[in-house]
């Protein structure tokens, strides 16, 4: 099993990115993707999870509104957006998944640094 993450990306406030995981190894419709970030000094925080099968989403409400995931099953990938950034967005953004034994895979991360 693979997560494949893109590369560190940096943005000025206000603007917006998007972090893509490509998944390998597994049947990608059959688990949730679930996104978690990491600020500097920061715990690991839970941003949401997408259902690749039917790209249904579920955020805390922290999130709603600013992030969007969606998946592209052609190529099981999938994608989180952030929208108007701001300083204290800029983390280590990680994608998971959970597979049905309990195991969990991660990413291995995309830097995403926001300032002026």
């Amino acid at each position: 099993v693979q997560l494949v993450q893109s590369g560190a990306e940096a943005r000025n406030p206000g603007a917006s990115v998007k972090v893509s995981c490509k998944a390998s190894g597994y049947i990608f419709k059959s688990y949730y993707i679930h996104w978690v970030r990491q600020a500097p000094g920061q715990g690991l925080e839970w941003m949401g999870r997408i259902d690749p099968e039917d790209g249904g989403t579920k955020y805390p409400q922290k999130f709603q509104g600013r992030v969007i995931f969606t998946a592209d099953t052609s190529t099981s990938t999938i994608y989180v957006e952030l929208i108007s950034l701001r300083s204290e967005d800029t983390a280590v953004y990680y994608c998971a998944t959970i597979l049905g034994d309990g195991l969990e895979f991660w990413g291995k991360g995309t830097l995403v640094t926001v300032s002026s």
